[in-house]
């Protein structure tokens, strides 16, 4: 398996939307996103920084429950 890209806030939440989550809201620099089956996540919204690899992969499998595969298809 190839290594996970770097991505920002925004291009995940873009990814996100796709898969059916919406932003709920925004406290600080956190972002909270809800699907409509009830899975919920946060993103850290820095703007010059990039989200870790080990903190998308913990989104991709605990909070989204998809797997890894589907989330490369649908960058």
């Amino acid at each position: 398996m190839a290594k996970l890209p770097l991505l920002s806030a925004n291009e995940l939440i873009k990814i996100l939307n796709k898969f059916g989550f919406k932003v709920i809201r925004q406290s600080g620099s956190h972002i909270f996103l809800k699907h409509a089956n009830r899975r919920t996540t946060v993103i850290p919204n820095h703007p010059e920084e990039k989200i870790s690899r080990g903190l998308l992969n913990k989104i991709i499998k605990k909070d989204i429950q998809i797997s890894r595969e589907e989330f490369e298809k649908s960058l």
